[in-house]
């Protein structure tokens, strides 16, 4: 099935959804940038583990024990039964579980020099904290500083977006694309993405003087939509997971899917 939406699609953002997207779209963008690089380049995946926060909901079961101890009562007691309070609700228990995802790094081939990484952010990157998005932040400025270019996609809505001198000039848009070049750090090429519009097409710099390659984001994330058939995963009939989306993007998002009948 064609994916729904122009461009990116929120409900890929579902938590149990985004590992694989994640992965998805890192080997299909590895793939697409290999045939434009070689022979003097070569785009590999480096894999990395994160300790992601899941709700997980435990599956209520009646517990038979191997070995029961009882005690008998002596001769002559009364037997009272205890009164027990209830619970006052039940609720999902929030466990950090290692979950898998990867970056991919342009190297040149003739002495394996690394040229430019590319972040598909994940949540650990942008969790505030020292584990989270302050370690990213501070990688991402030992990267640039080793004239290393980085370009940062960032598709997810949640989180603390990668560190500018400016953050309140950025305008209010729910997906962002960043890219530090290396001969102009600190300056930041910013693409901001709308929710109504297709992802852009950016550049992935190079070696100078070789010219940078393209990347077709938006035909990157319908390829993985196709492929995976995410569609027979997602209920488009729900709310897209949090964080909210603006009152505008949420007014476009439900039209659009009344529109396709997704919606009543």
């Amino acid at each position: 099935m064609e994916p729904p939406f122009p461009g990116m699609d929120s409900y890929l953002e579902l938590p149990r959804l985004w590992p694989d997207v994640h992965t998805g779209l890192v080997t299909a963008m590895r793939d697409h940038l290999q045939a434009q690089i070689a022979p003097g380049y070569i785009a590999q995946i480096t894999p990395y583990v994160a300790m992601e926060q899941i709700d997980i909901a435990l599956p209520r079961r009646v517990l038979v024990p191997d070995v029961g101890v009882y005690e008998r009562e002596p001769p002559g007691t009364v037997s009272v039964a205890a009164v027990i309070d209830a619970p006052f609700l039940t609720g999902t228990a929030v466990v950090e579980v290692p979950t898998r995802y990867a970056r991919i790094e342009i190297r040149a081939v003739n002495d394996e020099t690394l040229i430019t990484v590319i972040e598909l952010l994940s949540p650990v990157n942008k969790r505030p904290g020292v584990d989270g998005a302050d370690a990213y932040a501070k990688k991402r400025q030992e990267l640039c500083m080793n004239s290393v270019h980085v370009l940062e996609i960032d598709l997810l809505r949640g989180g603390r977006r990668p560190p500018l001198a400016h953050p309140d000039r950025l305008p209010d848009a729910p997906y962002f694309v960043f890219l530090s070049r290396a001969e102009r750090w600190p300056e930041v090429a910013i693409w901001p993405c709308a929710l109504a519009r297709p992802l852009p097409t950016i550049p992935v710099p190079l070696r100078h003087p070789d010219p940078d390659v393209a990347l077709p984001l938006n035909q990157m994330v319908h390829q993985v939509y196709r492929n995976a058939r995410y569609d027979l995963r997602i209920d488009y009939r729900a709310a897209p997971p949090p964080p909210d989306l603006t009152a505008e993007d949420a007014a476009w998002l439900d039209a659009h899917l009344r529109k396709r009948g997704w919606r009543a």
